[in-house]
């Protein structure tokens, strides 16, 4: 994400610092005008000071003189996706999201996020990558390099694509290495936070250690993955289906060489030639819920299988989300080789 900063300005500026700001931003020239408490007033373009100007406005007059107030906004934690969707189609470009408050706590723009989800991601990142040694020796898997940037990152750097910017990172394993490079998240330009793990505590124990979620939905998934999922039809899916959990799945074939007899006792029914069979097995990212989250015991072993179990137990719907794209779990050293040839090959 880009600093969402530049775009705002405070209420008595001369309107010709803001011409100097507008100017600077080029091809995304719009500013949103804060008071005193930085909250949204207003928002200015250069056709605002052109129609000020023509009303007899001139360079020494403040900025507040030439806004536009009551400007379209998305409120932090209580919009929806259908919301971003129509904005985007309505080709409003650049649009703040207030916090609860009326402040303004990003600003996003549609030239570099393909969407802006509401969700939270936390990434499992704790394991030892026992296979991947000795590479995982003094590095955490999640850091190992794929192309120019850790496998970690890539999947970061695709979940900011989608506007998701409030990240939980579960660590253990070297976590501290995890800890000091991304930081708070401020580098990227989002909210950043680590869950240790003492002991392990499978792939969804340490989200029950999270109190303080900032939406609806919450987007697990394992770390070490490369993928060029769709995260937005992903999302869409996820709701049409009013799913309690969704799974990305992957679809694996069995080719069999031989005719397949179907059967009853010894009677021979039908056969079919040679046929292809399609399994799906857990793509190890999912979208829950956060009201069923309660399920999950405090502190303790809990695997995202576990809950799955739970939740169809309960009559609650879960859900197969079949990947159409590319995915790669980095589990072992044939997979690392692979992942350093596709990451060139692969539009992510």
């Amino acid at each position: 994400m880009k600093d969402y900063h530049r775009h705002i300005i405070r209420c008595k500026t001369p309107i010709k610092q803001a011409l100097a700001q507008l100017d600077k931003l080029a091809a995304d020239a719009i500013l949103f005008v804060v008071d005193e408490d930085e909250k949204l007033k207003g928002s200015l373009t250069d056709g605002d000071v052109r129609r000020g100007f023509l009303k007899g406005l001139s360079l020494e007059d403040m900025v507040d003189q030439f806004i536009q107030p009551n400007p379209k906004f998305i409120q932090k934690g209580a919009y929806t996706i259908q919301e971003v969707i129509n904005y985007r189609e309505k080709q409003l470009r650049i649009i703040p999201v207030l916090c609860k408050e009326g402040r303004i706590v990003n600003v996003i723009n549609f030239r570099y996020l393909k969407s802006y989800l509401p969700i939270d991601a936390v990434l499992m990142a704790g394991g030892r990558g026992q296979r991947l040694r000795p590479l995982t020796d003094n590095v955490p898997k999640p850091l190992l390099k794929v192309g120019d940037k850790p496998i970690i990152e890539h999947n970061i750097d695709r979940l900011i694509s989608y506007g998701i910017d409030d990240f939980w990172i579960s660590v253990r394993y070297l976590g501290e290495q995890l800890e000091e490079y991304f930081g708070d998240g401020s580098a990227k330009y989002v909210n950043m936070k680590y869950i240790w793990e003492d002991e392990p505590l499978g792939t969804l124990g340490a989200v029950s250690k999270i109190k303080d979620f900032q939406h609806e939905y919450v987007l697990v998934s394992n770390s070490d993955l490369l993928t060029n999922l769709d995260y937005e039809d992903f999302f869409l899916d996820f709701i049409s289906k009013d799913a309690a959990i969704s799974v990305v799945s992957i679809p694996y074939s069995v080719n069999i060489p031989y005719a397949v007899l179907e059967t009853e006792g010894n009677s021979i029914k039908s056969f079919k030639e040679k046929p292809t069979y399609t399994y799906y097995s857990n793509g190890g990212i999912y979208l829950i819920k956060k009201e069923v989250l309660k399920y999950i015991p405090k502190d303790s072993f809990y695997n995202t299988t576990d809950l799955m179990e739970l939740l169809i137990d309960k009559g609650l719907k879960v859900n197969s989300y079949p990947l159409r794209g590319y995915w790669l779990d980095i589990g072992k050293p044939e997979d690392f080789k692979k992942a350093q040839e596709d990451i060139n090959q692969i539009k992510f």
